[in-house]
């Protein structure tokens, strides 16, 4: 009976939580994402013949930004957009901290 009702609210807790409004300022959030993505892409683009150090830190400033997509996804999306799009930038992170480790020291 504790574990029905204990799952019962569970489930309330979450329904309640995924029904909560998005901010106001989603529309523009992911706009600037969009928009963040594409200098990313270029900015990446221009250091693949770079020397490590630029490389090193084009690869960490990167990172910041795909962590602050991730919140974006995280907060403006739901569904399946929401899923792929957090999983990605998962991805996306764990990818480049590798990179970092193994070409940059680490740092």
């Amino acid at each position: 009976m504790r574990l029905a009702l204990a799952a019962a609210v569970l489930l309330l807790a979450g329904s309640a939580l995924a029904q909560q409004p998005r901010p106001a300022t989603c529309s523009r959030d992911l706009f600037q994402n969009d928009a963040a993505f594409r200098r990313e892409q270029t900015r990446l683009s221009a250091v693949a013949t770079a020397d490590p150090a630029t490389q090193c830190r084009a690869y960490r400033e990167h990172v910041g930004y795909l962590q602050k997509a991730r919140s974006v996804f995280a907060t403006c999306q739901s569904g399946g957009e929401r899923e792929r799009n957090v999983a990605e930038m998962d991805a996306e992170l764990a990818n480049y901290r590798a990179l970092i480790a193994n070409r940059c020291g680490g740092r």
